[in-house]
């Protein structure tokens, strides 16, 4: 592909969400990709002073590598739309639903697809309804954060107010969910591909922060290990799950299998991390696709009108 198609690229990356650290890794590793694909990009950190560079910096389209809240949520792709500048993956719409795990899972949920019972606890008195409901194990997240930051595995009362607590310091509306054991499945969606499915083991609790970006025995299964008939209920649920939030260009759904061989969705991620523990590039090379082209593959979606 000629790549001066492109125009001048603006990668944004870094902002002000608990996930800039991340989001400072992963916006650099496609910055260099895309140099090195041959495309007229450069970065910008994020900050208040945004809406000046826009004006200054003058770029024909977005590389959107903005994790969590102000990137990943909507509201930078609502400002690049006013704006005029086509951007890489999902729209406000989708953006805004992914980001909220209770609105993701309601939305499933009445379309009959599979997602561990959950409930939104405001007191530690309510929490205590919600284990005698629930039961133990369960997983304590934020609605709105990324990156497992703030989730927490408890099995007990006492842990699982703390748990709650906790979360409070991220997010003001807590998600409490069955916590499903067995293998744990992350799916890449790119375009209208579904990736190969990754089956993540770590020896963490469950799939934590510290398991995902700095350990270095966690575990990436690929092929899965599923059986084809397996692999295509995989793919084929991921795909109704994306569709149902109108996700486009690309995106990462995190599954569970529990020990009947049913698939439970979790949550889908709409600008995947990209750092040399990401998942989404690991995919990507299983399907034959290096990261120079993985991004250029991305920024295409951008030549494409909304």
């Amino acid at each position: 592909m000629d790549t001066s198609i492109f125009g001048r690229v603006a990668v944004l990356y870094g902002g002000v969400s608990a996930e800039r650290e991340v989001s400072l890794k992963s916006g650099h590793t496609v910055l260099d990709a895309l140099k090195r694909a041959g495309v007229d990009a450069f970065g910008i950190d994020v900050g208040a002073d945004f809406l000046q560079k826009i004006n200054t910096e003058k770029f024909d389209r977005a590389f959107i590598m903005l994790h969590g809240r102000g990137g990943e949520d909507g509201t930078i792709q609502g400002l690049l739309e006013y704006a005029g500048i086509p951007y890489t993956g999902s729209g406000v719409l989708a953006s805004a639903l992914a980001m909220n795990k209770l609105r993701t899972k309601q939305i499933w949920h009445g379309l009959g697809l599979l997602t561990p019972q959950h409930a939104v606890p405001t007191s530690a008195e309510e929490c205590k309804r919600i284990a005698a409901n629930i039961g133990f194990p369960l997983v304590v997240k934020p609605v709105n954060e990324g990156s497992s930051i703030g989730i927490s595995k408890v099995s007990s009362l006492d842990a699982l107010i703390a748990a709650w607590e906790l979360a409070t310091e991220f997010d003001s509306q807590i998600l409490v969910e069955k916590f499903i054991s067995g293998p744990e499945f992350t799916i890449s969606i790119l375009g209208k591909e579904i990736l190969p499915p990754i089956r993540v083991g770590t020896n963490h609790d469950f799939y934590d922060y510290d398991a995902k970006y700095l350990a270095n025995d966690t575990s990436y299964q690929v092929p899965c290990g599923l059986s084809a008939d397996q692999e295509d209920t995989l793919k084929k649920l991921v795909a109704r799950a994306s569709a149902a939030l109108d996700i486009r260009d690309w995106a990462r759904a995190d599954v569970m299998q529990d020990d009947q061989g049913r698939f439970w969705l979790l949550e889908i991620n709409t600008i995947p991390g990209m750092t040399d523990h990401s998942l989404f590039p690991m995919a990507a090379k299983a399907a034959g696709l290096n990261l120079e082209q993985l991004v250029v593959a991305i920024l295409s979606g951008t030549l494409e009108k909304r």
